[in-house]
């Protein structure tokens, strides 16, 4: 591992691409600019203390996976706005999953508050508050509660995932406290978690063919962070951080490549672990036809580590069969 300084990978100085979606150290700035035909999403992941739940929410604005925002760009609508949505997914014996999507109207932002229809995310410098009032899906039922995410380390520096500098991520807060209360269904538990924001300024299958990502905490109260991305033309190295307590980061030279067992729908999974020690699946969370989310068992930095783990494949995203599968999974608000 090597200490490095965190700007090279910092966006140039250009209006399209200088899109701040959280200010380092600072936290979430919802009043970021969303550019024709892009994206910007802030993610949150958590794992019980007891090993027994999980959640992750995705606020998205230009939501990237919704087949009305691909319909709407191919008819020459690159409206991002019109095309938002809290993703929320509850994880172990009260397993719900939703994503409903809303236009303009019901959109309303500033710095430091994010409403989208009845849900919102508020930021008080201190901690992320998520109030959830969606429904879920396939089997409708009302999913209503707070998430709050209280960082115990303060990142947000932006890194640039391709070669032409289109598609950017931030850890905001690599290691986070994470309360969970939910009135419906009636839930409540707290665990450890994590904070960061996406975007870019054209579609994510334009730039990438898939990409491996995963994070997981160190015994010394820091995170390692492992970003895998292939890329339609060019290539990058893996990037490996290394975060502190006090959110500082480490590059360190991304381990060999682990091939782990392919999803229910053959969605091909892999991650980087320590010479000589692999890793294992403890958990599929999620498995969909171009996207799976799991909890991994693996070695990071010469010690043994949990991972959340997700791999994305945009090819099969873009194929006409996803496509037309997922009105079902993602259902657009009226008005």
């Amino acid at each position: 591992m090597h200490a490095s300084s965190v700007q090279q990978d910092a966006p140039p100085a250009s209006d399209t691409v200088n899109i701040r979606a959280c200010a380092p150290g600072v936290g979430p700035c919802f009043d970021a600019a969303v550019m024709p035909e892009g994206y910007l999403w802030w993610y949150v992941d958590a794992l019980s203390d007891d090993g027994q739940h999980g959640i992750t929410l995705i606020a998205q604005l230009g939501s990237c996976f919704s087949p009305y925002y691909a319909k709407a760009r191919r008819r020459g609508n690159s409206d991002p706005l019109e095309h938002n949505s809290l993703n929320v997914a509850l994880y172990g014996v009260h397993k719900r999953w939703c994503m409903t999507e809303r236009g303009r109207s019901a959109l309303r932002r500033d710095a430091t508050r994010l409403e989208i229809g009845p849900s919102s995310l508020t930021w008080d410098g201190n901690c992320l508050t998520i109030q959830i009032e969606e429904i879920t899906v396939p089997l409708p039922s009302r999913l209503r509660g707070t998430v709050r995410v209280y960082p115990q380390t303060l990142a947000g520096q932006p890194y640039q995932l391709d070669q032409g500098g289109r598609h950017y991520w931030a850890p905001i807060a690599p290691r986070a406290h994470v309360e969970v209360a939910f009135e419906r269904p009636a839930l409540r538990w707290s665990g450890s978690g994590y904070l960061d924001s996406n975007w870019g300024i054209e579609p994510l299958e334009k730039a990438f063919q898939r990409w491996e990502w995963s994070r997981a905490m160190l015994k010394d109260g820091g995170a390692a962070i492992l970003y895998d991305v292939t890329q339609r033309e060019g290539q990058r190295p893996p990037l490996g951080l290394r975060f502190n307590s006090n959110g500082e980061a480490e590059y360190f030279d991304a381990p060999p490549h682990v091939t782990l067992p392919k999803t229910g729908w053959l969605m091909r999974r892999g991650t980087r672990a320590d010479l000589h020690q692999g890793a294992s699946v403890a958990e599929t969370l999620e498995d969909t036809p171009f996207y799976t989310r799991s909890v991994l068992k693996t070695h990071l930095l010469g010690e043994p580590v949990t991972a959340m783990h997700e791999s994305v494949c945009l090819d099969r995203f873009s194929a006409p069969w996803v496509q037309r599968l997922l009105p079902f999974r993602i259902p657009r608000a009226r008005g």
